[in-house]
C-alpha cells in the first residue's frame, strides 16, 4: 500500500464518521476500520493535513500567568520534522523506546510527532512520577532515550542506565538541550517504511488494582483507533477542543492529540498553576471552546461554582471520561447550560468503546451504546454466555483496530485478558432493550451484602446528590450477620465540618432513595486514596476494611447505622 493509499483509506473512514456525526445508526451500520498496511500517522495524516491547512491553529497553550502560545498546523509539521532530524542525530532510531516526561508545553507535541516520524516507541510519563517510578519504567520499558523538563531532571539522578538525556526548557549537566533542535535541517526523509503494525506507544496503566501494566499500541491502533473517540466527542474540522487531562496518561493522547487532529481541529490547553473552576469557566468563552471534555472530579468541582458565569456562545458538546459521571452532576449542568454532558467509556488498552454520541437520546445513568467499530458484548463471568448483563468484553472475532497488541512481557496477563475469544475489560455493566449500556463497577468492586449484589457506583451517585458530599467511595465492610454491608468513605464539600448529626442525615438521605438491602450502614469522613491519574483506589479502601489482623477502633469520623435511633 502506497503512502497516498494509506492516507486515502484513513480519510475515507474519518469522513464517513464526520458525515454521520449525528446519525448513530448510519455510522454504526456503514463504518469499517481502515485497512492499513504501511502507515505513519504523523507523515501520512498530520503532515498531509498541514499541507492542506497550513495556517489553521493546531495547538494553543494558554497559561494563567498571561502566556498564550498558538502553533499552526504548518508550523507544527515543520518543527516536528526538525525535531526528528535532531533526535535522529542523537541516535534515536526505529523501534527505540523513548520516555517522554513533559508538562503541557509545545515541545510535548513536537516530540510526539517527531518520534512517530522516526518510528520510535514513546513511553509517556507523568511529571508527578518519583525516582522509584521512573526506575521501574526505564527498566521494564527498556528505555534508551529520555526527554524531560529541566525541573524533572534531578529525579533521574540515581536511575541507572546508559540512556540518552534530553532536557526541555532549560539546561542540566549531562543533558542535551532541546532548544538546539531549532538549528536542525528542515524537511524530514524517513529511513524506511513504517508498518501499521509497528509499535508506537507503551503505556503504564495507573494501577488502581495492582502494579501498573505495560500496554502496547501500534502506529494504527491509537492514531487511527481514535476515530471512535473523535466520533464520540463530536469534534468537527476547525473546532476548538478543550480537554482537562495531564500528560503521561492515555486520556491526554485521546483528546489532546489524536481525536482532535484526526478531525483537523485545534487542541486547546489551559495551564493553571492551581485548578480554578471560575478560571476554567471563563476560558470556555474567552477561547471560543466548541467541544469540552473533563473527568468527573472536575465536573463535580465545576457544579460547586457558578455555572451561569460561563460564556457558552461557541460551546456545542460536553463529555466526561475517566470514571462514570454521576447522573446528579449531568442534571445540574443541563439545567444551567442546556447542554447534556455525555458519558463515555474506554481504557488505556483501547480507544473509546462506548459512548453517548451527538444528537442521540441520552438515558440517565447510561454511558451510551457501542461506538462504531467496537463489537461490545456483555459476558456472564460464570457461564461465559452473552446476555443483558455481565462483564464488558470485545468480540475478538471482529477485533477492533483500537485494541492494544497486548501486555508487554506478560503472557499470563495477556492470556487472562484474551480468554474465550473475548477481550475482557474487567468492568461490569447492564444493557437495555435499546442497546444502552449502564456501568455497574469493576468486577472486583461489586460485592454481596445479605446475598444481594451491590454496585458501589450506584450508591456513590446517590451520595453525591447530598449537598454536603463532594466525593464518595463505597466498599464492603465486614458484618457478622450480613457478611458485608455498604460503607461510604466521604469527602465533604468546602467548609462543611463532619459531625454525628451530618452522618445521620446522609444515611437518612440514602435510606429514602435506595432499597433497604442497599442502604449505607457505615460512614467515615476521610480522604480518598487515588492513583496519580486521579482514579479512586477502592482496592485500598477494601483492604482497610478486610484487614482483620489490625484492630479498627471507631474513630471520631466514623459512624455506624446502629449509632442512631431511627
Amino acid at each position: 500500500m502506497s503512502d497516498a493509499a494509506s492516507t486515502a483509506a484513513f480519510r475515507a473512514a474519518r469522513d464517513l464518521l464526520l458525515r454521520h456525526r449525528e446519525d448513530y445508526a448510519a455510522a454504526s451500520g456503514s463504518f469499517a476500520w481502515p485497512e492499513l498496511d504501511e502507515f505513519n500517522w504523523a507523515l501520512h495524516w498530520f503532515d498531509v493535513l498541514a499541507a492542506e491547512h497550513p495556517g489553521r491553529t493546531a495547538l494553543r497553550v494558554v497559561g494563567d500567568d498571561g502566556t498564550d502560545e498558538a502553533v499552526s498546523y504548518g508550523q507544527m509539521s515543520a518543527r516536528s520534522a526538525q525535531a526528528a532530524n535532531w533526535l535522529r542525530g542523537l541516535g534515536v532510531g526505529r523501534g527505540d523506546r523513548l520516555l517522554l516526561m513533559l508538562g503541557n508545553v509545545v515541545p510535548l507535541w513536537e516530540v510526539m510527532l517527531a518520534a512517530m516520524k522516526l518510528g520510535a516507541v514513546v513511553i509517556p510519563a507523568s511529571t508527578l512520577l518519583q525516582p522509584a517510578d521512573l526506575a521501574d519504567r526505564i527498566e521494564r520499558g527498556g528505555v534508551r532515550h529520555v526527554v524531560a523538563d529541566a525541573a524533572q531532571a534531578p529525579k533521574f539522578a540515581g536511575v541507572p542506565g546508559a540512556w540518552t538525556r534530553v532536557v526541555v526548557a532549560g539546561a542540566a549537566d549531562g543533558w542535551h538541550r532541546y532548544a538546539d533542535s531549532a538549528t536542525a535541517p528542515a524537511g524530514f526523509v524517513p529511513d524506511g517504511v513504517t508498518k501499521a503494525s509497528d509499535p508506537l506507544l507503551l503505556y503504564f496503566t495507573s494501577g488502581t488494582t495492582s502494579k501498573p501494566k505495560l500496554v502496547g499500541h501500534t502506529q494504527a491502533s491509537y492514531p487511527a483507533g481514535h476515530l471512535s473517540t473523535m466520533y464520540w466527542i463530536g469534534i468537527k474540522p476547525g473546532d476548538v477542543h478543550l480537554n482537562i487531562s495531564s500528560p503521561g496518561w492515555a486520556k491526554h493522547a485521546w483528546s489532546n492529540l489524536f481525536a482532535p487532529w484526526n478531525a483537523g481541529a485545534t487542541v486547546l490547553v489551559l495551564n493553571q498553576s492551581r485548578f480554578s473552576a471560575p478560571g476554567l469557566l471563563a476560558a470556555l468563552g474567552d477561547c471560543g471552546v466548541t467541544t469540552f471534555c473533563a473527568p468527573p472530579t472536575v465536573w463535580r468541582m465545576l457544579i460547586q461554582a457558578d455555572l451561569a458565569e460561563a460564556n457558552l456562545s461557541a460551546l456545542r458538546e460536553c463529555v466526561a471520561a475517566g470514571e462514570p459521571l454521576n447522573p446528579e452532576v449531568i442534571e445540574q449542568v443541563r439545567k444551567a447550560w442546556g447542554i447534556t454532558v455525555r458519558d463515555g467509556f474506554g481504557q488505556t488498552e483501547t480507544t473509546a468503546q462506548v459512548g453517548n454520541t451527538p444528537g442521540q437520546p441520552v438515558k440517565p445513568g447510561s454511558m451510551g451504546r457501542p461506538l462504531p467499530g467496537y463489537p461490545v458484548v456483555l459476558v456472564d463471568p460464570v457461564t461465559g454466555e452473552q446476555g443483558k448483563d455481565g462483564e464488558i468484553c470485545l468480540d475478538l472475532g471482529r477485533r477492533p483496530l483500537g485494541l492494544m497488541t497486548g501486555y508487554l512481557d506478560d503472557a499470563g496477563r495477556d492470556a487472562e485478558a484474551m480468554r474465550g475469544g473475548y477481550y475482557h475489560t474487567g468492568d461490569v455493566a447492564t444493557r437495555d432493550g435499546d442497546g444502552y449500556i449502564t456501568y455497574v463497577g469493576r468486577t472486583d468492586d461489586v460485592f454481596k451484602a445479605s446475598d444481594y449484589r451491590i454496585s458501589p457506583f450506584e450508591l456513590e451517585s446517590v451520595l453525591i446528590e447530598h449537598d454536603a458530599v463532594a466525593e464518595a467511595a463505597v466498599v464492603p465492610a465486614p458484618d457478622p450477620i450480613r457478611l458485608a454491608v455498604p460503607k461510604a468513605y466521604v469527602i465533604l464539600a468546602a467548609n462543611v465540618p463532619p459531625s454525628p448529626e451530618l452522618a445521620r442525615d446522609i444515611m437518612a438521605f440514602c435510606r429514602e432513595r435506595v432499597a433497604p438491602y442497599k442502604r449505607i450502614r457505615r460512614i467515615e469522613f476521610a480522604d480518598l486514596p487515588k492513583t496519580i491519574s486521579g482514579k479512586i483506589r477502592r482496592i485500598e479502601l477494601r483492604a482497610r476494611e478486610a484487614d482483620e489482623a489490625q484492630p479498627k477502633p471507631r474513630g471520631v469520623a466514623e459512624f455506624w447505622e446502629e449509632d442512631f435511633s431511627w
